[in-house]
């Protein structure tokens, strides 16, 4: 079973506090590029997998999906998407389920869009996952994700240091050895498996997935001149945007 971090109290209760908790989508600097890789969705029928709060899901449908799935293993995640306010008709073709992505089962030729943000490094079996997305997804169906990059995963103590020069500098080490990283971030013991960014893509391209697209995302300079605080995302790659097709 996925590390289920997010029912923990002390996690959610930081994770709360995030501006992507309390804006959503407009809360996240990577949207704008993450929004760009998605198909058009009017009838579309969609999943979103790892879908915390439903903001995702939300937007998905009033932008005319016949039906939304969102499915979180994190019971608090799914109360608070269910307490959201249904004052839109939409919000009638949105349904969330309780699942593990390491076991979950879609069934096939499902889905015209299958999503996910920022939860695909915390399965351990993300190679069975993907051949599941494929199957579920119609032919010319799109898989569009984000994950965290395996640049910001990779290192032993992932934390800002200081260079001979006095810039700001992100230590990589261990990049070449795969598997499981512990970190202390909202909580402590927070368990994400790192992936090199070839065995990333290689895991679509076994599934027969076609990669369409590919981002290392960093902030646009519209970005940092309403939030400077973005510009340390320039110094290495935080996010991975990865569209593929069926």
């Amino acid at each position: 079973m996925a590390q289920n971090i997010y029912d923990d109290e002390a996690f959610f209760a930081g994770y709360a506090q995030l501006p992507r908790s309390q804006r959503g989508l407009a809360g996240a600097p990577e949207w704008p590029a993450l929004q760009a890789l998605l198909p058009p969705l009017p009838g579309a029928r969609v999943a979103d997998l790892g879908c915390g709060y439903g903001w995702f899901c939300r937007w998905a449908a009033e932008q005319g999906a016949a039906r939304v799935l969102g499915f979180d293993v994190s019971h608090k995640m799914l109360e608070r998407a269910d307490a959201h306010p249904r004052d839109n008709p939409a919000y009638e073709r949105v349904f969330y389920r309780h699942a593990d992505l390491e076991t979950l089962r879609l069934p096939s030729l499902s889905f015209e869009l299958v999503y996910s943000s920022l939860t695909l490094h915390y399965l351990d079996d993300l190679a069975g996952l993907i051949g599941n997305v494929r199957a579920a997804l119609v032919p010319d169906g799109r898989f569009v994700f984000s994950i965290e990059h395996p640049v910001f995963m990779a290192p032993s103590s992932p934390r800002w240091s200081q260079g001979p020069d006095g810039r700001r500098c992100w230590p990589l080490n261990d990049y070449q050895r795969e598997g499981e990283r512990i970190t202390d971030w909202l909580a402590p013991g927070v368990r994400k498996l790192h992936r090199t960014l070839g065995s990333l893509l290689n895991l679509l391209i076994d599934a027969e997935l076609s990669i369409a697209r590919v981002i290392e995302w960093g902030p646009t300079p519209q970005q940092i001149e309403r939030q400077p605080e973005l510009e340390e995302e320039l110094e290495r790659p935080m996010l991975l945007l990865v569209s593929a097709q069926r």
